[in-house]
């Protein structure tokens, strides 16, 4: 083959010109950017509402939902029969008590019991019949108690003097199981106590003198 002379043009080969990306490439990659901005948005807008939602809830529980104790005041006392006895004549002490709400829910509570003391000696018994407290609200309670005359013999020196003094002291504790429903949706099972000293005064049995401690337990 002969060789070109000199002062001839050599033909050279075209190099290849770089390929562009086909339209098709294109749009996938930015469905598929699209896509990723979406999940990332949802993500952010789940984790603002579940934020928004624990505080809230948090806010109602330190406010709203939070069980208050409840108040009790002895109204008054009076003796309206005897009860019968197979040793000393009992009698049945009617005790008339008003019950304060404080919390922003009503309060039903089923049968509840209540014991009486004197000096220390177990001397009565009464039930507590089932009611309904509505919210911030309050209720009267009138409890029949029965009296046991020999919890109150058991000491006769002491009784004597209480008796001369013109005044009787007593203790009486109280056990309601109930619950608080907020909104009727949110229900909680409480169990309210009350414990009151009480001065009972001898023979008109008025109220001269009460101190009443109350507390509410989930």
């Amino acid at each position: 083959m002969a060789s070109p002379a000199a002062g001839d043009v050599v033909p050279t080969e075209a190099c290849p010109l770089p390929q562009s990306k086909a339209p098709a490439d294109d749009l996938e990659l930015q469905r598929r950017r699209s896509r990723r901005r979406c999940r990332c948005i949802c993500l952010l807008v789940t984790l603002g509402v579940l934020l928004l939602l624990g505080v809230t809830l948090l806010a109602l529980f330190l406010t709203v939902l939070r069980v208050r104790d409840p108040s009790t005041h002895l109204l008054s006392s009076r003796i309206v029969g005897v009860a019968p006895s197979l040793t000393q004549p009992n009698f049945t002490l009617l005790i008339t008590a008003s019950v304060h709400n404080p919390n922003a829910a009503s309060f039903s509570f089923a049968a509840g019991t209540t014991a009486l003391w004197y000096r220390g000696t177990h001397v009565g018994d009464a039930q507590i019949d089932p009611a309904s407290i509505p919210s911030k609200g309050d209720t009267i309670l009138n409890l029949e108690m029965t009296v046991f005359t020999a919890g109150f013999t058991a000491n006769l020196t002491q009784l004597f003097e209480d008796i001369e003094a013109g005044s009787l002291p007593l203790d009486a504790s109280a056990r309601i199981p109930g619950r608080v429903a907020v909104f009727g949706v949110f229900k909680i099972n409480v169990v309210a106590y009350s414990d009151c000293h009480v001065v009972v005064g001898f023979p008109d049995m008025a109220i001269r003198g009460q101190d009443c401690r109350d507390h509410a337990k989930l």
